[in-house]
């Protein structure tokens, strides 16, 4: 996997707040959590790291793990 600022303009990364998302050499999207999810949430099943095929489907995930998280942490 690549890094996508090793190549890509910084205006140009897809942003994900709070994830950082790389894409791979075969252009999937990858997004991992910059700071850790409470244990608790963790635990109902928060996932710090995810993949996708589209960038829209891994904003659509990362939304769905902070949703999860939220309740925990809520």
């Amino acid at each position: 996997m690549e890094d996508v600022r090793s190549t890509m303009l910084e205006s140009a990364i897809p942003a994900i707040p709070g994830w950082r998302v790389i894409i791979s050499d075969r252009g999937r999207f990858w997004a991992f959590r910059r700071e850790p999810f409470p244990r608790d949430a963790v635990k109902a099943g928060a996932k710090p790291d995810l993949d996708a095929d589209t960038l829209d489907a891994l904003q659509a995930e990362v939304a769905r793990q902070e949703e999860i998280a939220g309740r925990v942490v809520a």
